[in-house]
Formats: structure tokens, sequence, C-alpha cells
């Protein structure tokens, strides 16, 4: 900024600039809470069905939360003009200030073009005339030189902030110019001892690193600037080179120990980065696909996808660079194994490889590790993953066929089928030499996202849109494959939590199963938004069966089922239910069904329980009570959340009924009885296991489900139904009855003989 341009600037038109923003947000707010309060709270209490459930739900959601950005990037545009515009005025007086000082030393300052001279009066007769000019001529320059930083980096500030989001808004927030500027600066600062050659990377260029990325890991213009500057290929270089012994023999054995937090904070801010839509995050992204397969360096052994799966643990990365990464990382892994024929030796940890994951869960080796851990954040990107292909009918393969005119012919592999069912997983050890689980636990944690729609080890919230065809697909194939053979979980129980909370949240479709109601009828019954899982009877008894034999794959199951069980007495004998959406007038038929197949959800899980504690001590089954009560500390904050079908009732189970009135009382009263009798079994004595267990579960489930008949009734002032309860118990007990058969003839193979 030249001297002229300074001294005489007129700040009005940033004025006028600032007081319009000021009045946009003003507007925007207004705008923002009609689309929160209006256009969302609506969709959320409309009865969506079919297509409607699913992307018009969600597309008003997403289109609500653009409101909300709209005015949080108005507002941070605003705060940086604003501080802006007050710090140039600041500049502006200590100019002027500075030149009428001078003009008492008998100093004139003149303006020349871009420039500016100091010169003492002719007629001056100071001693130190030229010392005076000196000091006048460096003061007025820095003020020259501090405006020129405002102006510079107001606008780098300004447009990084714009730039962020190639279409919508960005929810950014900055207060003033010099956070956002500040950003920008640590960001090239940063990204510079980055792309250093790790051996001349020192202790504290290490220390200051990982210091900067834990404090702006969620900065938006700093992870997109770090991002950039450091280029996708100094990433894998940096990454790959700091776990490499050899160059660091300063830096490795004084910060090892550190590493971890320093994989952390990089993969925080590369999932950030990735959410920017700059042309230089798209160019990042699209160079990082494409170096996947290449070695890091001409001498490498290591490539680009084993270092980066491991920058992306932890994160939220964006769905579409997950997509095209996924599907290159699965081209590279059909090459090396011969399409999926045998395993994937490329990914194989040899003695002299670097630890890329500094975890201690595995080596960091095999991609797949890391890359399913990302989608586990990313549950649309996982939706997308699991069902695309990994070999097509028409390729070369040795799996799965099907008969088609008597003959067998091949058939395609989705990456579920593949990495669920078929893979041959490259042996991995974790940091006490055992065999590492992390693999097929990330694979469980990456099914639980794509299936239920939100981040793995989460609960569904308010705007957790109904299933959609995919997931309900994938739901299916989870289900038919377990059931196919369960020792694709049995043999990995540490899978099972997932399972649990992925079948908690499908429990509509679970009972509708279970009803073999082939003119769906029952429908009403259980009533849905969204897609439905088809899955049948058999599949899901063995599948009930099968998580249920791990504790907390249990505990899941069965605290959602009785959080359901009560949401439908509660809807059922809701008098104002609308006359096309009740499934029978008799209210004794409706609460009898409810019952039953609550019990029979239950008695599979009971049975389920028995066989896994079978012959064992009796601390595992108490293992159990105590997963159960567990449950309380992650469930009890939602159980009056919202989502699905008509104004009181929520298909999405783990939540408990929903919007209004008496709702949400009848569940969260079972719900703290349940947690109750839970807790205090777990910290009793055990007792015995085998002799009493089937007729326990009978008694607690028929106790449950009486207490919620009458909350219901009497929540909804249901005066006739004296004896709801009785209806209840005599539903109950049946449909408990009814698992024992069903375990008997459809998963009688999966039982122990004792």
């Amino acid at each position: 900024m030249d001297f002229e341009a300074l001294h005489s600037a007129n700040f009005k038109m940033l004025d006028d600039t600032v007081t319009d923003w000021t009045s946009m947000l003003t507007k925007l707010k207004e705008l923002e809470k009609d689309a929160r309060e209006g256009l969302r709270g609506k969709a959320l209490k409309a009865n969506w069905s079919g297509y409607n459930a699913t992307v018009s739900r969600e597309f008003i959601g997403k289109t609500s939360g653009e409101f909300a950005d709209a005015h949080t990037q108005a507002t941070s545009i605003r705060d940086i003009m604003t501080d802006t515009r007050d710090e140039l005025k600041t500049q502006q007086r200590l100019l002027k200030e500075a030149v009428e000082r001078g003009r008492g030393k008998h100093l004139t300052v003149t303006a020349k073009g871009d420039a500016f001279t100091v010169e003492e009066n002719p007629d001056s007769k100071s001693s130190t005339g030229q010392k005076d000019v000196n000091e006048l001529r460096n003061e007025l320059q820095g003020i020259l030189d501090k405006a020129t930083e405002i102006d510079s980096t107001a606008a780098t500030s300004l447009k990084a902030l714009v730039d962020l989001t190639d279409l919508g808004f960005s929810d950014a927030v900055y207060k003033d110019r010099d956070s956002a500027a500040a950003a920008v600066k640590e960001a090239e600062e940063l990204a510079a001892l980055a792309k250093k050659d790790p051996e001349d990377l020192t202790v504290k260029e290490f220390d200051r690193l990982n210091a900067g990325l834990q404090k702006y890991s969620g900065d938006q213009i700093f992870a997109e600037h770090f991002a950039e500057k450091l280029t996708a290929k100094g990433t894998l270089e940096f990454w790959a080179g700091i776990n490499d012994p050899a160059k660091n023999r300063d830096l490795f054995p004084e910060r090892r120990e550190q590493f971890d937090d320093l994989q952390k904070n990089l993969s925080l801010t590369l999932a950030t980065a990735t959410q920017a839509d700059t042309p230089d995050m798209s160019k990042w992204k699209y160079e990082m696909t494409d170096l996947g397969s290449q070695p890091v360096h001409k001498n490498s052994t290591t490539q680009g996808f084993q270092v980066m799966s491991n920058l992306m643990r932890w994160g939220n990365f964006e769905d579409r660079f997950l997509n095209d990464y996924g599907t290159e990382l699965m081209k590279t892994e059909k090459a090396a194994s011969s399409n999926g024929r045998h395993t994937p030796t490329l990914w194989m940890h040899m003695g002299m490889d670097p630890n890329l994951n500094r975890t201690g869960t595995d080596s960091g080796s095999d991609p797949m590790i890391g890359f399913l851990k990302a989608l586990s954040n990313s549950p649309d990107a996982a939706t997308d993953f699991f069902n695309s292909d990994f070999v097509t009918k028409d390729e070369d393969h040795d799996f799965k066929t099907k008969d088609k005119d008597g003959k067998e012919v091949k058939d395609e592999l989705s990456n579920f089928d593949y990495l669920f069912e078929e893979r041959d997983w490259p042996p991995e050890m974790d940091s006490e030499l055992e065999d590492s689980i992390e693999g097929r636990n990330n694979l469980a944690l990456a099914l639980e996202a794509a299936t239920t729609g939100h981040p793995a080890g989460e609960l569904p919230t308010v705007d957790t849109p109904p299933h959609n065809a995919e997931q309900a697909n994938l739901m299916k194939s989870i289900v038919e494959s377990i059931s196919e053979d369960n020792t694709r979980l049995t043999k990995h129980g540490f899978m099972s939590d997932s399972m649990g909370q992925i079948a908690s949240e499908y429990l509509p479709d679970i009972n509708r199963a279970m009803t073999d109601d082939g003119d769906e009828d029952t429908n009403r019954l259980f009533p849905l938004a969204g897609s439905q899982a088809d899955m049948n009877h058999r599949d899901v008894t063995r599948f009930l069966f099968t998580v249920g034999q791990d504790d907390e794959g249990y505990a899941a199951i069965e605290v959602s089922q009785k959080a359901y069980m009560a949401n439908l007495m509660d809807y059922h004998l809701n008098p104002e239910l609308p006359a096309d959406l009740r499934y029978s007038n008799d209210p004794q038929f409706v609460v009898e069904q409810i019952a039953h197949g609550s019990g029979e959800v239950s008695g599979t899980l009971a049975q389920a329980r028995a066989e896994a504690v079978a012959g064992e001590a009796e601390e595992k089954d108490k293992a159990y009570e105590h997963s159960v009560a567990q449950m309380k500390n992650g469930i009890s904050g939602v159980v009056g959340t919202a989502v699905g079908v008509g104004t009181t009732f929520i298909a999405s189970p783990v939540g408990g009924a929903a919007a209004g009135g008496a709702a949400g009382t009848v569940t969260s009263m079972i719900l703290e009885e349940v947690f109750k009798d839970a807790e205090g079994k777990a910290k009793a004595e055990a007792g015995p296991v085998m002799g009493e267990h089937w007729e326990n579960g009978l008694e607690s489930n028929t106790k449950y489900t009486e207490r919620a008949a009458e909350l219901a009734a009497e929540a909804h002032k249901r005066t006739g139904l004296e004896d709801v309860g009785e209806w209840a118990r005599t539903g109950t007990q049946s449909g408990f009855r009814a698992s024992e058969a069903s375990v008997n003839s459809m998963a009688a193979d999966l039982k122990t003989d004792i």
C-alpha cells in the first residue's frame, strides 16, 4: 500500500459494505430460523414414505442446513471486513499523527507516485535533522508495511474462505482478520517443515509441527492451505520418511512415542482439507488417488496406498474422494491377488518395512485397514463402496456361481462379498506380537456406518434419514451371509458389537421378517419409513442367534427391542392414530401381536446367550448383564429422538418413542427398569446359568412387556383396557416359546450338543 492511498483513504465504501453485511446477517438469521423451525421442523414431523422418506427428506434437511452455513459464512466475512476496516483506520491515524509530529520537527513528507520522501525544511536549524528524517521515514514505512499486510492478508483470507466451497456455503468460523491470517501463515510454515528432508527435521521442529496440526486440524483455511502447500506427493514422502528409522537417527529415538499423536493430527487435518472445493484441493485429491498404486519414491517398496490409508484413520474425509480412492485401491488389490484368488502379497509386512501405523494395532502395511476406518466415519461413501462390484460376472474369477438354465455360471461379487466372505487377509500383528484384529474390526465398523447412515460408534439423531434402498440391500446381504456361514462372525466375535448395533436399527424389518406374512398386512403392525431390508424368517433367526452369542451384540439388540416394543405399544394404543395406519381395530389382538413379535426376538437372543455361556463360568453370564447396563450411557440421552413415520413413532428404534405429549415416557420408563435390573444382576453373585436362564428370560421379558402395555394405555387414557397387561403377557409368552421352535427348526446346526 502506498503513502497517498493510505493517507487519503476514504473508508465510506468499506463502512457501507460492513453495514450491508450486518443487515444481510439479520435477514439470513431470519431465513435460518424459518428453515430450521419451519422447513426442517415440518419435514421431521411429516409422514414420509417411499422415495420421499429418504431422498426428499434428506434433501430438505441439507437445504435447511445450508441456510445455517450461509449465516455462518456471512458472519465470518462481516467480522473479517470489520476488523480489517478498523485496523486500516488505525494505521491511517498513526500515519497522519506521525506526519504531524514531523512538521513539529520541521520535516516535510511528500508523496511521489507509489513512494514518499521525508525532507528537512530549509529554514530548520536542528542539529539532528538527518536523524529525525531517518526515524520518521522508518516509522512511516513501518506503518505502510503493516497496512499492506492487513490489506493483503484480508484479501487472502476472504478469498480462501469463499473458495472453500464450490457450491453452497462454508461453516468455517473466523471472528477477525488476525485469526484467518494466522491460519494461512501457520499452514505455510508448517507445510515447509513437513517438506524438509526427514534427516534434517529436528526434535524442536517436530514438536512445533505436531502442536500446530493439533491446534489447527479443524480449521478449514489452515487445512486446505497446508495440504495444498505440502502437495499429495509431499504428504506421502513425509509420512513414509519420518517412519524410516534409517532417515531419523536423532528424531526417531527421541519422539517415536509421539508419532501416533502426529498420525492422528495429520489425519484430522487432511480430512478437513478434503472437504474444501478449491481447485488446488481437487488437484491434491486426484494426485493422491493416482499416486496410490505407485512407489513412494524410486527405490521404495512402499506404495502410496499403504502410506495414505494410515493417514485416513481419523476424521471425515470427503465422500467423492473416498469413492475415487476406494475404486483405485480395489483395482490394485485385484491385480495383486489375481482377482481375489490369493492373498494380496503386495500388502504383506516384511521385516525391513516401516511401521506406517503408529497406534500399535497393526503395522499399517495393509491399506485396506486404514481405508475401512475412514469409511466408518463417512456413511454415504461406505454404502457406495460396499455395494460396488469387486468383480463382475464377465471377469475371470473363481467365486460365486448361480444356476442359469440348468448350468452353473459366474455371478458378480460386490466389495462386501469379497471383504466379508472371501478375502484372504494378509497376516498382521499388533505391538504385543499378537494376531491383529484391526482389519476385520474396521470392516465391521465400516459396515455399521454403511447400513445405518451415521458414523460408527454413534447413535441415530433426529437428522439421520430413514434407510435407503442401498443401505437396506446391504443389511439383507449381511444377514444372509451370516446365516449361510455363522463362523464368519463367531470366529471374529469382536465384530459382533457392530452387528448388534446394525440389527438394533433394523428392528422393524426384522420383526416383519419373523411374521411370515405373505400378504404383508403386518407391515402396519411394524411400520417403517424408507426402504425395507427384505429378509426371511430363517436368515433372521440364524443371524440373531449368532450375534446374540456376544454380550455386546446381545445387549444392543435386546435393549433396543425393549425400546421398540414400548414404542409400538405407545403408537398402536394411541386413539388418535389414523384409521388407515391401524393394524386392527381390536386392541387385544394388536397388543398380543406386538408382544409376540418382541417375545420371539428376545427368546432367540436368550437362547443365543445360553449357547454362549454353556459349560463356562457363571461370570460370563454376568458379562451380559453388565453390557446391558452399559447401554444406558449411550441410549438414555436419545430416548426422545423422532425419526420416521407418524407424529409419535420412531422407525429407527434405538431412540425410543418420539414426538410430543406422553410419547417417549413409556419407552423411557421401560428402559429405566431394564437398566436398573441389569445393574443389580451385574453386581449380584452369579447364580446357576443353564437351569434357570430360560425361565428368567421369559419372566423378565413378560414383566417389561406387561408394564409397557399398561403404561401406554395409561398415557393415552385408555380406561377401557383393564386387561391390557394380561394380553401383553400372553403374547410375550407365546412369542418367547415360539422362538425355541424357530431356533430348533431353523438354526439347529448352530447349537452345541450338551
